[in-house]
């Protein structure tokens, strides 16, 4: 099994309209097509009445040999998911307001693009078929680190890290005769 593989999957954006005075729409992913084939613009695939669900984008969902631990984290919650991240579009000539920008098995890699606080990061629950791609990855790749407690060096207070003492020291002399 390679180092680093990647699966296509569809990303479901849902676009509901809101009533707020600020934002008259809300954006939030809402599901994945594992498998799906690349798209040129986005389809829709469910409408409602303030609602509608989009095929915005296909991405490569990737795995890589030395996140495995992320990967691990996330099949042992409790529905594994799948963290889609969201960012606005700068460009007035686009279709929506958002696109989809990645998408991660990793919970690590989802809380570094939380932290930035500009997009929109939503997890959603992983299809059977991901889970058992991501696990064989996972029993192939991962490597149990075993815990190693650090031995801390003993505090020695006359070592503080100067090449000689300074005038006026405790210990000695103050500086006069």
């Amino acid at each position: 099994m390679e180092r680093q593989i990647a699966m296509p999957v569809g990303i479901v954006v849902e676009r509901r309209e809101l009533d707020n005075r600020w934002q008259k729409v809300a954006w939030k992913p809402v599901g994945v097509l594992p498998g799906a084939a690349p798209i040129a613009e986005s389809k829709v695939l469910l409408r409602g009445d303030r609602w509608v669900h989009f095929h915005m984008a296909t991405l490569p969902l990737e795995l890589h040999r030395k996140e495995t631990l992320g990967y691990k984290t996330n099949l042992n919650s409790h529905p594994p998911k799948l963290y889609i991240v969201l960012r606005q579009s700068d460009d007035s000539g686009v279709e929506h307001d958002v696109y989809p920008f990645l998408v991660t098995a990793s919970p690590f890699q989802a809380q570094d693009y939380l932290d930035a606080g500009d997009d929109i990061i939503e997890g959603v629950t992983m299809p059977d078929a991901v889970v058992a791609w991501i696990q064989a990855f996972c029993d192939h790749h991962h490597v149990d680190e075993p815990f190693k407690k650090r031995k801390r060096k003993r505090y020695d207070p006359d070592d503080v890290g100067f090449s000689r003492r300074p005038k006026g020291s405790l210990n000695g002399s103050s500086g006069r005769q």
